[in-house]
């Protein structure tokens, strides 16, 4: 089973992975935790530039350089855990690309963005994402005090373009899609999020 975890930064994924992740090996299950950008080698050196504050890049070399990390991961790391029938947990895939460089810095619509994903990841697509929404002033509050990267410090107005990216993408994929409250108790929302992974491997799901 793949899942991914979406959201505002400060929207609480982190916490949630966790304690998702230590849940699931409780019960006995392999679970590989991933990261985007990141995950292997050249795709956390392609993170380190991209969150770099003094890099100079722009909005679309900004999606492409996401989206080679992207495929690196997938191709290397993801496809080969779930055919040795591991869980993979993700924080951010590719609805992060559509969030923030789709909606955030405007660049595609929601479709072409959909078709250029299935590219990258040769249409592997996550079976279930828990999207963090947190409205963009409250997820700014949680950030107040921590050191910005490149991403953080793009703005309020870029943020709730992202929010409403996010909240689009969601409503097209609704099977996909698990929208969750981040100003919820951090407990309750992981027993949600429990329920709903527990229901889908119940479903049958083949990894």
């Amino acid at each position: 089973m793949f899942i991914s975890f979406e959201g505002l930064d400060g929207s609480g994924k982190t916490t949630q992975i966790e304690r998702l992740v230590r849940g699931l090996e409780a019960e006995g299950r392999t679970v590989l935790w991933v990261r985007e950008p990141g995950g292997t080698p050249l795709s956390e050196h392609v993170r380190t530039l991209l969150l770099d504050p003094d890099a100079d890049v722009s909005p679309l070399a900004e999606l492409l350089l996401f989206s080679a990390a992207r495929a690196q991961l997938v191709e290397r790391v993801i496809r080969p855990a779930l055919a040795r029938g591991e869980v993979i947990v993700s924080d951010r895939f590719y609805d992060s690309t559509t969030a923030y460089q789709g909606g955030g810095r405007a660049l595609a619509s929601l479709d072409w963005l959909r078709a250029f994903h299935g590219t990258v990841t040769g249409g592997l697509a996550p079976d279930v994402t828990f999207l963090l929404r947190m409205a963009p002033d409250a997820a700014a509050e949680r950030r107040y005090g921590r050191e910005s990267d490149r991403m953080e410090g793009a703005g309020l107005a870029f943020f709730r373009r992202v929010a409403e990216a996010y909240d689009a993408v969601a409503v097209a994929e609704p099977e996909r899609f698990v929208v969750l409250d981040a100003a919820l108790p951090r407990d309750s929302i992981a027993r949600r999020v429990a329920e709903v992974v527990r229901a889908r491997m119940g479903a049958g799901n083949p990894h």
